[in-house]
Order: C-alpha cells, then structure tokens, then sequence
C-alpha cells in the first residue's frame, strides 16, 4: 500500500513514558513511579476543576458547545482582546497544525529554533515544507532575522520559554524583531510556558493584546496542559487578528473540544491563586535544582519554565542514565534525539525531587 511521500521523512513523535508502559515493562509498583518527563503540573489540577467536572459527568453523552462561548468568554476577559481573535484547539499543538495547513504547502520555507519543540517540524513535513534552522542552541534573533532575510519563509516559529531548553527571551527583543518582519510571514509566539517565565522574570511577559494590536501577522499560543495541569484535558488556544482566526477556522474540525475539557479550561482560568501557587512552588524548588548541578557540576540552562535541562559532562551518557532511571521508577526525558547530552526534568513536588537526586546521583 502507499502511503503519501511526505511521511517517508517523519519521525514519529515520542511522548513521554506513560507510568502504566514502566508498570508493565519492569514490574514496579504504580506508587513507587515518579513521573518527571512530560512537564505536567505536580500539583494536579485546581480543586475547583474537579469539582466542576464532576458536577457535569451526565453530559457526556451530548456533544460539547462548539461555540465554546464560556472558554472564550474567559480568555477574551483575561487578555483583553475579542472573541473573535481567538481560536481553541486539542492543545496548543493543534493550533500549530492548523496555522502550517493554512500557510505552507510543498516547497515552503519555515524557520525556527535549532532544538525546539519537535511537532514545528513534523506538521512542517505533512505539507512537503522545508525546514530551516538556527544554527544557535538558543534563540538568537540577529541570526533568526538574518536567515528571514536570505530564505524568505513564510512560517517563523519562535517558543518562549523554549521546550526543550527551558531559556527565554526579553519581549522586548521579540517585538523588535517583529518589526522588521513582512506583514505576509506569519510569526508564531508559542508561549506554553510564560505562567512560569512572568514569576521569575517579568521581562519575558508578552502582553498578548499588545502583540496582536501591534502586528497583523502574528499569533501567541497558550495552554492550559502546564501551570492550569490540565495535560489530560488538552486544551490549548492561539490568539491573533481576526482574519488569521477566520482562515484557521476552516481547518478546525467540530467539537475539537470534550464538553468536560471546555468546562475544566473555564474553571481553571478563574482560580489564579491555584496557578499562583503552583508557580511558587515551582520556583523554590527549582533552586534546589541549580544547586545539585553546581555540587554535581554539571551545566544546567537558566529556565524559565517547570522543567529543568541538566547538559551531562563527555563521561556520562544520557541515554544509559536516563534508563537506568527508568528501571528504578524515575521517568525523565532523555534529550540524546535533540543532539544533546543531556536530560530534561520536570520540576516535581519537594518528595518527588528528593527522590530524583537520590537516584540520578548513583548513575553520574
């Protein structure tokens, strides 16, 4: 049977490892697991989202307002922009795969970062794109601007704070950048994790009215599967003028969003104390994070985000480390597919990183 030729060059995506796969494969007790790979929120969700969820259980059989009026509703509050400059998807990567159908087709050129998050350059694949990189590890915008001037392409992809590095630029930089832009390249701002990047620095906010007020070409990604924990929920957003909206409007298929994920979203929005404390919490024990890779010394990037990304020294292998984590119940994301020596870890409860340095020290 064929298959369309533009999967012959796709590499199958690799979320993390899922705590029931670690059950299965090595026979650990579930509870004896700790899952620091996939950047979810180890606080869980809001106390309220749960119980707004459950309060709407006999629903599920009926299908979800496609109008999704009341998310919108919240968001157009938060942010100050109309509902018409909002468009929501099955998580943010949804949002992504829309704006490359819209945008590229074979033969296009979309730039982004030289390690960034992976699913840019699958959907860029599914069209035929090309992709072209930075040769920076992190975001350089001389260089971006530089490559914008001499390949011309119609996508730019820039993730701030970047996954899977954690840095982050100044939104400074990025709105002078953006200036220089032509109004037909569309620049996506992917701000999955900007709850934590504004509590350690409140340089790096993009003000998201602003963004799209000021630039016609632009659209600002968010989630709700990172400091709202809701990553089993999968719900994400773009926001942008209302003509981009319009024209990804035509890609989204209906009721993209479960009724139980719409309701989650709307609730989440209004407890800001939860993601208040979930961001501190974040940031008092990512300390302790820099401070067993200066013991350890082992480089570790400035992040901005609920993850932290260990670069390993010649001697140390990410790979045999990260495994031999995994046989002991410890999921980390191993980076070696990024071209890195290095692991990504998720910021977990003070027990969770207890557990984690307890561990990753017998293997360094």
């Amino acid at each position: 049977m064929k298959f369309n030729k533009n999967l012959e060059n796709i590499k199958t995506y690799e979320a993390g490892k899922p705590i029931e796969l670690v059950v299965r494969e090595f026979g650990i007790d579930p509870k004896d697991i700790v899952k620091l790979a996939s950047n979810e929120n180890p606080s869980g969700c809001s106390p309220k989202v749960v119980e707004a969820v459950g309060a709407i259980l006999s629903k599920m059989a009926l299908y979800p307002d496609d109008s999704m009026i009341k998310l919108k509703n919240a968001l157009s509050v938060k942010m100050g922009v109309a509902n018409e400059n909002i468009i929501i998807g099955s998580g943010s990567d949804q949002v992504i795969e829309f704006l490359i159908h819209a945008k590229a087709t074979h033969g296009s050129k979309i730039l982004m970062n030289s390690i960034t998050f992976a699913m840019y350059e699958i959907y860029a694949k599914h069209v035929g794109a090309e992709v072209i990189r930075t040769a920076s590890q992190e975001h350089d915008m001389d260089e971006f601007y530089e490559l914008y001037r001499q390949e011309k392409p119609e996508i730019i992809f820039i993730c701030t704070p970047n996954n899977p590095t954690g840095d982050a630029l100044d939104a400074q930089k990025i709105f002078e950048f953006l200036k220089k832009i032509d109004s037909d390249t569309l620049v996506v701002i992917d701000g999955a994790y900007m709850e934590y990047a504004i509590a350690k620095d409140a340089k790096k906010e993009i003000v998201v009215k602003e963004l799209i007020e000021q630039f016609d070409n632009v659209i600002y990604l968010g989630t709700f599967s990172k400091a709202y924990g809701l990553g089993g929920m999968r719900v994400g957003y773009g926001v942008a003028n209302a003509k981009i909206i319009k024209e990804l409007y035509k890609l989204r298929p209906p009721f993209n969003i479960t009724t139980l994920s719409l309701e989650a979203a709307s609730v989440a929005l209004e407890d800001e104390d939860f993601v208040k404390k979930s961001v501190t919490l974040n940031l008092q024990q990512m300390k302790r994070y820099e401070e067993f890779a200066k013991e350890q010394k082992i480089d570790i990037i400035n992040s901005y985000t609920n993850f932290v990304t260990l670069c390993l020294n010649p001697n140390q292998n990410s790979s045999k480390i990260s495994n031999l984590l995994l046989q002991k119940g410890m999921i980390v994301r191993d980076l070696s597919s990024y071209n890195m020596n290095a692991i990504r870890v998720t910021v977990g409860t003070e027990e969770q990183n207890s557990r984690f340095f307890g561990l990753v020290i017998q293997f360094l």
